[in-house]
């Protein structure tokens, strides 16, 4: 096993990266989740651990602007020197309209953003910081689709599995909605990027890494039975599949003891902006 990096385990983290978020306005919050800001300064190489909820980020850096589709795993992203950047979370199932194409075809994929939202895009402050958010907000809004019922419909979807953790399969979600199983696969793939079963299990395992910020013990045999899983070895596996370590591995990144989470998303978070080990889309 490889040695672990110091800077990445007990929430360390915080001396070499700072993070800030911002709420949209009111006539953007159908589509945008928040802003995020990040800034990192490392005196050698950083490899930072990436592990995304089903987001799609138009991201501001120096070296230009990108949209990130959804992943369906972790990736590793390696910082050094100085340097910031700046995100838009857009709200799962909303960007479909943006992109003009299913949500599927970015999966994956990191792409010019002058592709999706013209040549003319603002040129930010170096690092970006909060204070760019209204011209970034100008662009979405000149590019801002009306309403469309399957936007809305992917939204409510998603939204219901992040608020219900009862809700630990595909099934489960097609019945909460009234609709087929099939239909359901279709709109996820249409307007998500990925498979309404991913995303569940995304949302599930989410509740892994919040008893671990936490600091409450895990009955791991009993907590992968209330998430859905067939027993504690397949929560094992999905955890490592995505997150890229074992939950045993993973626990390291945060405070002994736990400490207060630190809410945010992908972009710079391995799960958002977390307490464990933040990470750059």
């Amino acid at each position: 096993m490889n040695e672990r990096d110091p800077r990445g385990l007990a929430g360390a983290w915080t001396r070499f990266q700072r993070h800030a978020g911002a709420a949209p306005s009111a006539d953007l919050a159908g589509h945008v989740e928040r802003y995020w800001v990040a800034h990192w300064r490392y005196d050698r190489p950083y490899r930072q651990l990436v592990v995304p909820y089903p987001n799609v980020h138009l991201i501001f850096s120096r070296s230009g602007v990108t949209v990130t589709g959804p992943t369906a795993g972790h990736q590793v992203r390696v910082l050094e020197g100085s340097g910031g950047v700046l995100g838009v979370i857009f709200r799962p199932g909303s960007f479909r309209p943006f992109l003009g194409a299913p949500v599927r075809s970015i999966r994956d994929r990191v792409i010019d953003a002058d592709v999706i939202f013209g040549t003319d895009l603002p040129v930010l402050a170096e690092p970006p910081q909060l204070s760019d958010v209204p011209r970034v907000e100008d662009l979405l809004r000149a590019r801002l689709p009306g309403p469309d019922p399957q936007v809305r419909a992917a939204i409510a979807a998603v939204d219901t599995v992040t608020a219900d953790p009862t809700i630990t399969t595909v099934e489960l979600l097609a019945d909460r909605l009234g609709v087929g199983v099939r239909r359901l696969q279709r709109l996820f793939a249409e307007h998500v990027g990925l498979s309404p079963k991913r995303v569940i299990r995304r949302y599930r395992l989410r509740e892994v890494t919040e008893r671990m910020a936490a600091g409450i013990p895990i009955n791991w045999a009993a907590l992968a039975a209330d998430l859905g899983f067939a027993d504690q070895a397949h929560l094992v596996r999905d955890f490592t599949g995505i997150f890229g370590e074992s939950p045993a591995r993973y626990q390291q990144r945060y405070p002994v003891g736990g400490s207060r989470r630190v809410e945010g998303q992908t972009g710079v978070a391995a799960d958002a902006m977390p307490t464990a080990s933040p990470t750059v889309t």
